[in-house]
């Protein structure tokens, strides 16, 4: 996290390349942060690389990292040991930290909207079958929690999507613009331009959202008692068109998977009950300090 901090505060310290140039301030900390990072990425590509001899002859299925190690194999001039490891830092950063922003969020917004949290629960009883009589281990409940069960969640992934909405993990975005263009609406650009939006503003925006977009109401998501899909240029969390987050699914599933979990075993309620927590700007969207809550197990009254 830190590193990331140090990192986005480039866009506002015009000397940056010249910190770094000297190896002062704030980029020798980063340099010093990314030898570790570093190390830690080649040492996962090491690890994997000798775990594939084993999953070959076993016949395990191959995870994404495994499929880009087979692909260097073919092309070892251009898929270098670098090139795998900012893809492994990609995985990493786009992978851990924005489902872990977003989760912080999401247990903020269920203690602030006690109604909410229960709507969530009653909609994990009726989807698993357990009822709070039952005290399944925590083994059995996990196992209990497959695609079918999660596919029946339409309220918490309309939870999570509204977190997203006004909590998106990734608060501005931006493209580079590879070679002269024009915008739709005839704005011209230049080879080198940056186009940014800002996720946090049109999520709170109330012509695209209504008078109650800031609002936290995961029920603007439900028609019939399903979850309804919007435009991805509309709830812009996971970028739209062909640059659209490749992991959006998956993130969703993990998130739900952990949501259930923690939801069915624990109570959570703010360390401080007025709190109104801030956010930290970086690339990530962070509470700043920190979610301080209390976990109560559900089975004390």
């Amino acid at each position: 996290m830190s590193s990331t901090r140090l990192v986005y505060r480039r866009y506002v310290d015009p000397i940056w390349k010249i910190k770094r140039a000297l190896n002062v301030g704030s980029e020798s900390l980063i340099k010093k942060h990314m030898k570790v990072i570093d190390d830690f990425a080649y040492g996962v590509i090491k690890a994997k690389r000798q775990q594939m001899k084993s999953m070959r002859e076993s016949g395990e299925k191959e995870d994404i990292l495994s499929r880009f190690l087979v692909e260097s194999e073919k092309d070892p001039e251009n898929m270098t040991d670098r090139y795998l490891k900012d893809i492994v830092l990609n995985f990493l950063i786009a992978g851990k930290d924005s489902s872990a922003v977003t989760m912080s969020w999401f247990f903020y917004m269920l203690c602030k909207n006690p109604l909410v949290h229960e709507k969530i629960l009653q909609e994990i009883r009726d989807a698993t079958g357990f009822n709070d009589s039952e005290k399944p281990e925590a083994e059995d409940f996990i196992a209990r929690i497959n695609d079918s069960v999660l596919d029946k969640m339409h309220y918490l992934h309309a939870t999570l999507s509204e977190t997203l909405r006004l909590y998106p993990a990734v608060p501005v975005d931006g493209r580079c613009a590879e070679e002269d263009d024009t915008l739709p609406d005839g704005y011209k650009l230049t080879k080198g331009d940056g186009v940014y939006y800002i996720a946090y503003a049109m999520g709170r925006m109330t012509r695209v959202w209504g008078e109650d977009a800031e609002d936290f109401r995961p029920e603007r998501w439900i028609e019939n008692g399903t979850f309804q899909h919007q435009s991805p240029f509309k709830f812009i969390a996971f970028h739209g068109g062909p640059r659209i987050c490749l992991g959006k699914d998956f993130a969703y599933r993990q998130m739900k998977i952990v949501a259930t979990a923690l939801l069915w075993f624990f109570r959570f309620r703010l360390a401080d009950q007025t709190q109104t927590v801030k956010y930290k700007t970086m690339v990530t969207l962070h509470i700043d300090g920190g979610l301080h809550v209390h976990a109560i197990p559900r089975t004390v009254p």
